[in-house]
């Protein structure tokens, strides 16, 4: 095959892919000071906390479904500059409220912004609603109440985002059982901050077709046949990995052990600025990093395609672009 390899996302967080450019815009219309977070064109922070700070901040810049349409349209406008056919973003009704909007008024926002990057760019996009982990099992119930509601049709899957060391899988299985009983796709982040002990119980308890990351499953051989005999695909963010210090090195980093060993993994830049990265970088690291050809960084996108959240016509459409 010849020509430039056409590109699909499964794991970015809407909030995590404002461009600094576009939050200084922001807060300059809202006189906020950025100066905690934001120097020049970067993202300032240092460890998760300080990270989770700046996320914060930056999330804090959007208020209105305008607001949030903007944002949409401007990241899949990155998107399809970068050759990408096809997206899926990590929506949070809890950010929305901490905002001052309604969870409705959120997602007919990103709906909107959504509406009219496909206008422009032929682009695909769907939503995927997050629970966040560290507000405790009811808020993420709360989440899946939502989703499994189907307020808008571009919302075709659930997961559960936040920090990994808090509870346990087994505390958040009911929200899993309500999104799954309204027909949604599921994954859930695993497998990150923790060992392959959380892969592990997000494969017994949540029964995912996908996970969040996971490559910490690395550490375990057994687990990792696991994975590839079940086919459970893997949502592989090898910038934020390095930028987070999950792994030292991108040498160190087992995105093509774990795709050798027969596991499905896909490419994505999770929160792209925070992490000095792209869509379009994690493909060139599947290149440079990793030893991928064309033609596999083309079944990377497959994979991700075959895996994601649509509607049969709809993926077999995107196939039918690879």
């Amino acid at each position: 095959m010849t020509g430039p390899v056409v590109k699909a996302e499964l794991h970015c967080h809407i909030e995590g892919a404002i461009p600094p450019a576009l939050a200084r815009a922001q807060a300059k219309r809202y006189g906020v000071d950025t100066a905690s977070f934001i120097a020049g064109d970067r993202y300032v922070w240092n460890d998760f906390t300080t990270f989770m700070a700046a996320y914060d901040g930056a999330a804090a810049l959007f208020r209105t479904p305008e607001d949030y349409a903007l944002l949409a349209e401007v990241y899949l406008a990155e998107l399809d500059v970068a050759g990408a056919i096809y997206s899926e973003i990590f929506v949070s009704p809890d950010h929305a409220r901490t905002a001052g909007l309604s969870a409705e008024a959120y997602i007919e926002g990103l709906a909107e912004g959504i509406a009219r990057a496909k206008d422009k760019s032929g682009i695909e996009c769907r939503m995927i609603v997050v629970g966040v982990r560290h507000l405790g099992a009811d808020a993420v119930e709360g989440a899946a109440r939502f989703a499994a509601a189907r307020p808008h049709p571009l919302i075709t899957g659930f997961g559960m985002a936040g920090e990994e060391r808090f509870g346990r899988v087994a505390d958040y299985a009911r929200a899993f059982d309500i999104a799954r009983d309204a027909g949604l796709g599921i994954t859930i982040h695993a497998g990150e901050l923790v060992g392959p002990e959380s892969v592990r119980d997000a494969l017994n308890v949540v029964r995912p077709s996908r996970i969040g990351h996971g490559v910490r499953a690395i550490e375990d051989p057994d687990l990792v046949r696991r994975l590839a005999d079940e086919g459970t695909v893997l949502e592989v963010c090898p910038g934020s990995n390095i930028a987070l210090n999950v792994f030292p090195d991108f040498a160190a980093h087992p995105f093509r052990r774990l795709m050798d060993a027969g596991v499905k993994v896909t490419l994505a830049s999770d929160d792209p600025p925070f992490f000095d990265t792209s869509l379009a970088r994690e493909y060139e690291l599947g290149s440079e990093a990793f030893g991928l050809s064309d033609d596999q960084l083309r079944d990377v996108t497959r994979t991700a395609i075959e895996a994601a959240f649509v509607d049969e016509p709809t993926r077999q459409a995107l196939l039918a672009k690879l």
